[in-house]
């Protein structure tokens, strides 16, 4: 399994990559899509609202199961990966297939920035799992 070393992770899975202009792209580890199996359907509609760390911004769903997305720190969500949509010829098989590239699932600008002191880092988070 891959677990970046500059990512930082939260308890439940996803991932969040901090950048330097106060944003951050998040998604699901490498050990949430092998878990949740194939994923079918991924839906968010969190873009444009500020959610606070710890609440639902989506759900992926699974053959079968579904799985609440849990944001890991506070922000607001700037734009969805439209890449992931189950419209069209869109494709939330990137979850599997690449979950820390072409399968990152938000982008956010943190609100609440002393939140990220809480995050895991990857030791953590293996050792956690």
């Amino acid at each position: 399994m891959n677990f970046p070393t500059q990512l930082k992770y939260t308890e439940d899975h996803e991932w969040i990559a901090i950048h330097e202009d106060g944003t951050a792209t998040i998604g699901i580890t490498d050990f949430a899509q092998s878990e949740l199996g194939d994923i079918v359907y991924v839906d968010i509609e969190s873009v444009g609202e500020t959610i606070a760390k710890g609440e639902v911004f989506g759900t992926v769903e699974a053959v079968k199961t579904t799985s609440e997305l849990y944001m890991p720190v506070g922000g607001e969500v700037l734009e969805f990966n439209n890449a992931l949509s189950s419209k069209g010829d869109d494709n939330p098989a990137l979850l599997n297939d690449d979950p820390y590239g072409a399968g990152w699932l938000i982008k956010i600008r943190v609100t609440a920035p002393e939140e990220l002191t809480a995050l895991l880092d990857v030791d953590a988070y293996k050792a956690g799992i």
